[in-house]
């Protein structure tokens, strides 16, 4: 008659953050069983938003080392540290600490044996892929493989924001999708859709709601500097404060947010509001983000910090835009839902 429905496919989440890979894979049908990230303030956050999810806030170079910790799932995302492989960063790939990280999920998943996650879906810099040469890209191609995994070059995939979430934030990120060997006879996924349709930046700008805190001293060094270029316009545009140098922005269009942003320095994106300059406040950037703000809740954590976090996160939009890939990749796999 109908037959046993499908239970929901089982998720784990390494390097969490503030859960933009779990916002968008719950949107696409998926459960996530656990959670981990070694940020109290990304952890305390991602406690508010997924109540119903086991939260682990640990160094992953500790997690069922000593005893089990995580219990298996079927499709394991992690969005692992990236400085290292950034153009932006210092460039030193798995000769940085945090670039070794990647590591420590392959002997995560080498500890559950044949129970091991039948998908991996890793996010990264787009760097990564020809960073050195392209012998970082080929280490992971290599690891992934040894694991039991179909994967090559061909699924490991650039996607940007603003092409395929339809944000006016151009952000490229790599994202590499895996199969297991005894799951699948090969693996299928090389992309996602474009965006159909865009979201206007002005949308997205509270203009004239603002608090204060967010709008720049009068006497600040670079206020006056700012405000007499962006008068020079009547549309609204950001302007971006990178390494110290001003940087009107096209019409329309937001610079790749960054976990440095607001806090001074590198890629601070401001607006003029009510013929003020202001900073573009934690809010507005989660929507560039592509996270929904209306529904959205922070720990009690700082402002600074929140800023880090979403220059940090994976966007929700386009993770989705992942999940429902590989939901349509699983297909007639009835049996990965037993």
């Amino acid at each position: 008659m109908g037959g046993k429905p499908k239970k929901r496919l089982t998720c784990g989440a390494l390097f969490s953050g503030i859960g933009g890979f779990c916002f968008g894979f719950e949107k696409a049908g998926f459960e996530t069983a656990w959670a981990v990230d070694i940020d109290k303030d990304a952890t305390a956050t991602y406690a508010e938003n997924f109540s119903d999810t086991k939260v682990v806030q640990d160094d992953i170079r500790k997690i069922n080392k000593s005893k089990p910790t995580l219990d298996p799932v079927t499709l394991l995302h992690a969005g692992f540290p990236c400085q290292s492989f950034s153009p932006a960063g210092n460039r030193k790939g798995f000769e940085d600490e945090r670039g070794m990280l990647f590591f420590e999920i392959v002997d995560l998943i080498k500890s559950w044996g044949e129970k091991k996650p039948k998908i991996l879906v890793f996010e990264n810099s787009a760097f990564l892929l020809h960073g050195e040469g392209g012998l970082w890209f080929n280490r992971i191609q290599f690891e992934i493989q040894r694991l039991g995994y179909w994967f090559n070059v061909e699924n490991a995939v650039i996607i940007d924001t603003k092409k395929h979430a339809g944000l006016p934030q151009s952000r490229e990120r790599l994202f590499m999708v895996a199969i297991d060997m005894d799951f699948m006879d090969y693996n299928p996924f090389t992309g996602v859709s474009s965006a159909t349709e865009s979201i206007d930046l002005e949308d997205i700008l509270r203009l004239g709601e603002e608090d204060e805190i967010y709008y720049m001293p009068e006497d600040n060094r670079y206020t006056k500097t700012i405000s007499a270029e962006m008068r020079q316009h009547n549309d609204i545009r950001l302007f971006q404060l990178r390494r110290m140098q001003l940087r009107l922005q096209p019409p329309g269009h937001c610079p790749t947010l960054t976990a440095n942003m607001g806090m001074g320095g590198h890629n601070v994106p401001f607006v003029m509001d009510n013929e003020r300059l202001r900073k573009l406040t934690e809010w507005e950037c989660l929507s560039l983000q592509g996270f929904d703000s209306s529904s959205f809740r922070w720990a009690d954590i700082a402002h600074t910090a929140k800023y880090r976090l979403i220059g940090n996160a994976v966007s929700p939009m386009i993770s989705e835009k992942v999940a429902t890939t590989i939901e349509k990749i699983l297909g007639s796999n009835e049996h990965v839902f037993a």
